[in-house]
């Protein structure tokens, strides 16, 4: 089985509840009815009946569970929770309510919060910053993790490189410029989703247009410095650096460039030195290389909520949705 086979396999063999809020967009029906007839979890749509009857067109939704935030049972308790998680921010009841009753991302936040969902995914309408503001706002990040950060893992079609063409690709969605630590912990985060969501032992490669001191700038040795980090923090993780892309890579490449290296030429989890890098990266293998790329997802949230691009298809929306659902597996 490929990828995302595998992972709508293990969805399968526990289903857990996935909110999906952008009632508005056909593209949600459209793979929530491809989800409900696969099997690969318990949805929740949120909306009125006659939002969703007006928005849903032809697709059939039937056994989705619909929650109305102006009826539904529990949203007084909803509001009195943000209220309290918010008071230091001056929060009121009638500012909790608006926002719960008119923007249904907080809503399906809430609901992850107050467990009567597992996860969230959302983005094909909202920016990426609006689907993370009530994360951090209301779920707060996981214990033990030093910052939030997105990820992509990257399907590259008859390749024979990473996990058989299986990546993960990080920091692509969120941090801008990381330091050193953040980059340490950014790795250390996205070895944790490679393992989790692949099931092969990630080797991460910290990348930069240098490898291994071939160049000399500021650049560099953010990178450098993030290595030593992430090694004293994660002794046993097979991670190195820094290293340009072809010698992460390409066994020759590597094994000329970086001697040696337990990682170089066989890396199948690629930390990016800045977001631009990234962002750029992921869309340039996406595009010429026809791979597969589900996200961004996030890591070091409290509770699995990820996002999507503009972008994206329902078909993509099916595969980020199984994602979740064996991320809230692992919980």
């Amino acid at each position: 089985m490929g990828f995302i086979d595998e992972i709508k396999a293990k969805a399968k063999s526990c289903k857990k509840t996935i909110v999906l809020p952008e009632s508005e967009d056909i593209r949600t029906y459209e793979a929530a009815e491809a989800i409900l007839k696969e099997g690969t979890a318990n949805l929740i749509l949120i909306g009125s009946e006659e939002e969703i009857a007006k928005n849903k067109g032809d697709f059939d939704i039937t056994g989705a569970t619909i929650v109305d935030p102006a009826t539904y049972e529990k949203t007084g308790e909803y509001v009195a929770t943000l209220v309290e998680l918010r008071k230091k921010k001056g929060m009121t009841e009638e500012q909790a309510r608006e926002i719960l009753l008119t923007n249904y991302l907080y809503y399906g936040v809430m609901m992850v919060k107050m467990k009567d969902a597992d996860g969230m995914v959302s983005g094909a309408c909202h920016s990426t910053a609006d689907t993370l503001r009530p994360c951090l706002q209301i779920l707060k990040t996981k214990p033990g993790t030093k910052l939030v950060s997105a990820f992509f893992v990257m399907v590259v079609p008859d390749c024979d490189m990473g996990e058989n063409g299986t990546f993960v690709f990080a920091d692509c969605g969120l941090n801008q410029n990381p330091t050193s630590e953040e980059l340490a912990a950014i790795a250390q985060s996205s070895a944790e989703s490679f393992k989790q969501l692949v099931g092969a032992d990630p080797r991460v490669a910290m990348l930069s247009y240098s490898t291994m001191g071939s160049a000399k700038h500021d650049d560099v040795t953010k990178v450098q410095e993030a290595v030593k980090i992430a090694k004293a923090e994660n002794p046993d993780l097979m991670l190195d650096g820094e290293m340009q892309l072809d010698a992460a890579l390409v066994p020759s490449v590597g094994a000329a460039k970086a001697p040696g290296s337990q990682v170089a030429g066989k890396a199948n989890t690629l930390i990016f030195p800045n977001l631009d890098a990234g962002n750029i990266g992921y869309k340039l293998v996406q595009r010429l290389a026809k791979a597969e790329a589900y996200g961004p997802m996030t890591q070091g949230i409290a509770a699995p909520v990820n996002d999507l691009s503009r972008g994206c298809s329902a078909k993509d929306i099916e595969g980020v949705v199984a994602i979740t659902a064996v991320q809230c597996q692992n919980q």
